[in-house]
C-alpha cells in the first residue's frame, strides 16, 4: 500500500482493534470502522476514521487484533483538494485525507488538526484525534 502515515511526535493513546485474519495492514496504516467491532483499511472518503496502524499486520498470520495510534502528529498525504491550515481534516480514500465536512465533525468521523495548508496529492502534518 502506499502513502502510509509518518509518525513525527509520538502518540500517547492506543486502541487494540479487532480485525479479520486475512487482512495484511502494513505500519501507518489509516483505518476504519468496518462492522460491529471490527476494523480494516480506510477505503473511501465515507469511512469512519477508527486510528492508525502502530503494527504490522501480515494477512492470514492467525492473528486477530492491532494495535492502533489514536492521537499524536503525523504526516498525512492529501488526497485531490486543498486543505486550509489550521481546519479539519477527514479520510478521503486508501491513507489519504481531504478537508472536513462540517457533518463529519458533528458525527466524530475527522482524523484531526492540519498544522499546515497542503495542494492535491501533499505531504501534509496532522494533529490526529484532535480539533483544537
Amino acid at each position: 500500500m502506499a502513502n502510509e502515515a509518518v509518525c513525527i511526535e509520538t502518540p500517547t493513546k492506543f486502541a487494540r482493534y479487532k480485525v479479520t485474519d486475512g487482512l495484511n495492514i502494513p505500519m501507518g496504516t489509516l483505518l476504519k470502522l468496518s462492522g460491529a467491532d471490527l476494523f480494516a483499511e480506510a477505503s473511501s472518503a465515507q469511512d469512519l476514521f477508527a486510528g492508525i496502524a502502530w503494527e504490522e499486520k501480515t494477512a492470514s498470520d492467525g492473528l486477530t487484533e492491532i494495535t492502533a495510534a489514536i492521537d499524536g502528529v503525523w504526516d498525512l498525504t492529501a488526497g485531490l483538494q486543498t486543505i486550509t491550515q489550521g481546519g479539519i481534516c477527514s479520510l478521503s480514500g486508501a491513507n489519504l485525507i481531504k478537508q472536513a465536512l462540517e457533518a463529519e465533525m458533528v458525527t466524530g468521523a475527522f482524523v484531526g488538526k492540519v498544522l499546515e495548508g497542503a495542494s492535491a496529492s501533499e505531504v501534509v502534518r496532522v494533529r490526529v484525534g484532535s480539533m483544537i
